[in-house]
């Protein structure tokens, strides 16, 4: 066992001793050491049940023969941080995340792994870490929250019920904004939208991410919807707990698992869903932590392969809850099994074909079969043209059809706070192609998530008549024609940086191009004119953050 550098022989006996001091036995001492790394905290709704969780695996663990180890990771909520100097460090808590699992498990010498992480920038993280150590690991999360419920009285005096999520909330600001509702109605919806713990409820990036670990194999069959509050999700963890150690006996470890046709598969999953812009992002940086090169450009033909499938909010009414009804992650991937590599192996013990084997759809609408799809190609595409020369990322699935192609005049923007006013004071009209820039990996820095001035375009009702271009990111509750990750960004010298007011953009989602109506020659001479970038934040760790992250295309990853 690895574990045996730091409790056996001589030399090892004030090592014993200390463990003792934690309440161990002699007994217990000479079993694996499992590392249950819980990222439970009381500021993250997805977060404040994870205690119940640990306390499953470890019960797991024990009854398999284990001994666990509790240990804790930060976590950054993204809803919470949203829209202020918070933002900036979502993203960067990814890597923090990686390197605080890397020490703790390599200084306590752990034989394996369990992990429980649940929202955005933790399940990548993790995922991160986990390639890297590559000792026996597997994944729970904490599950989807349940859908918010109103009823209400319509005009002709009928009783109706209205579903509600976090998107819900940021969309009412929108309406506020627009004179369709009242900020009292918006505080009412405020009590009601989001009912308890879980990862928001929509198809965002908490939950696409960890229905992801699923079709990666890093997690049982049921991770990635099982709502939190469900019996099966204790369950669940029970048996991830037992299952590390079969994983530990056998010697199945995260790069036997993570490899790129894993990749490949969890890419095909993610297209069959119209999952988080910020998936790409994510499973990129899992691929390089796992010594993958995964092409960017190489997404397209693999969209182009793959029918999407799934409806969730916020490309449609359905929610993670209802997907978990239907059938689940597994009744997703037997949908479009003949184009995944069914003989990857998986933290189950068994390969991908063995555990979609019995998975039924039970719900159509909520899972449509391969011959009956929403759209015969994926929820996703990457974008490159003068404007994004290294790619950028729409969510294709939550684009309104009139607005695949779109071209309109740039309304430019250095920060999301500026671009947020001019929305929130009705200077942007129908038409218009919302440009913000400086809020890359390096510019803003931390890459913020733009899901406010998107919210608010869609409560006003502009999101099928406005464009929106960042080299930031936006959250998976975002919808319109959101084109992200755009590359390289200003803070880089980008194309970004040298669009201007009024400059005609032209974005064509179907041919995959984004380009602005200028020259190379004039794109040149405008960046030269340019001053030097300077950074907005100069202490701590995002200054430290800037100069080592690279850029969106790569998958946001430090410099090696």
């Amino acid at each position: 066992m690895k574990s045996d550098i730091a409790k056996r022989g001589l030399e090892r006996a004030p090592h014993r001793s200390l463990l003792r001091a934690t309440g161990l036995t002699d007994r217990e001492i000479d079993r694996p050491f499992v590392g249950v790394i819980n990222s439970f905290n009381e500021v993250i709704p997805g977060h404040v049940h994870l205690r119940t969780i640990a306390e499953a695996v470890k019960a797991g663990i024990r009854s398999a023969g284990g001994t666990p180890f509790e240990v804790g990771t930060i976590g950054v909520c993204d809803g919470i941080a949203m829209n202020h100097p918070g933002m900036r460090f979502s993203l960067a808590s990814r890597e923090l995340i990686a390197d605080s699992v890397e020490v703790v498990a390599e200084a306590h010498a752990f034989d394996a792994l369990v992990f429980i992480p649940n929202c955005d920038k933790i399940v990548p993280g993790m995922l991160m870490a986990a390639a890297r150590l590559n000792i026996p690991s597997i994944f729970v999360s904490g599950g989807p929250m349940l859908v918010g419920r109103r009823r209400k009285v319509d005009g002709s005096g009928r009783t109706q019920e209205e579903i509600l999520d976090l998107n819900t909330m940021f969309m009412a600001v929108g309406k506020v904004a627009a004179g369709e509702m009242t900020e009292a109605e918006a505080e009412e919806l405020g009590h009601l939208s989001c009912p308890g713990c879980g990862s928001c409820a929509g198809l965002f990036t908490a939950n696409t991410m960890n229905c992801l670990t699923e079709a990666l194999g890093m997690a049982p069959p049921g991770n990635g919807t099982i709502p939190a509050v469900d019996a099966r999700r204790i369950r669940l963890a029970k048996e991830a707990g037992a299952q590390i150690m079969d994983l530990l006996s056998r010697n199945i470890r995260p790069l036997d698992i993570i490899t790129a046709r894993s990749i490949r598969n969890a890419f095909v999953a993610d297209m069959a869903l119209g999952g988080s812009s910020n998936s790409v992002l994510h499973l990129l940086a899992i691929a390089d932590e796992a010594g993958i090169e995964y092409a960017l450009a190489s997404l397209n033909e693999l969209n182009n392969s793959v029918p999407h499938l799934c409806k969730i909010s916020p490309a449609g009414s359905h929610h993670v809850e209802d997907l978990d009804l239907a059938g689940g992650i597994p009744s997703v991937l037997k949908q479009v099994a003949s184009l995944l590599d069914l003989g990857a192996m998986t933290a189950t013990g068994k390969t991908v074909g063995e555990n979609i084997a019995r998975a039924v759809v039970r719900d159509r609408e909520v899972i449509r079969s391969a011959e009956s799809p929403y759209s015969p190609t994926g929820g996703l595409a990457i974008l490159f043209g003068n404007l994004a020369p290294e790619g950028a990322v729409v969510k294709k699935a939550a684009v309104a059809p009139e607005m695949l192609t779109h071209r309109g005049r740039a309304r430019v923007f250095d920060s999301e706070e500026a671009a947020t006013r001019a929305i929130m004071g009705r200077a942007i009209v129908p038409g218009d192609v919302v440009v913000i820039r400086y809020e890359g990996p390096k510019g803003g820095p931390g890459m913020r998530e733009m899901l406010t001035p998107t919210s608010i375009l869609s409560g006003m009702g502009l999101d099928s008549q406005v464009a929106l271009l960042t080299d930031g990111r936006f959250s998976g509750a975002t919808k319109g024609a959101a084109v992200g990750h755009i590359s390289p960004e200003a803070a880089s010298r980008g194309a970004i940086a040298a669009v201007e007011e009024g400059d005609m953009v032209v974005i064509d989602i179907p041919n995959h191009s984004l380009s602005v109506e200028l020259s190379e020659a004039e794109i040149e001479a405008r960046l030269k004119k340019l001053p030097a970038f300077e950074p907005r934040v100069k202490t701590g760790y995002l200054k430290r953050y800037a100069k080592q992250v690279t850029s969106a295309s790569t998958g946001a990853v430090f410099e090696k």
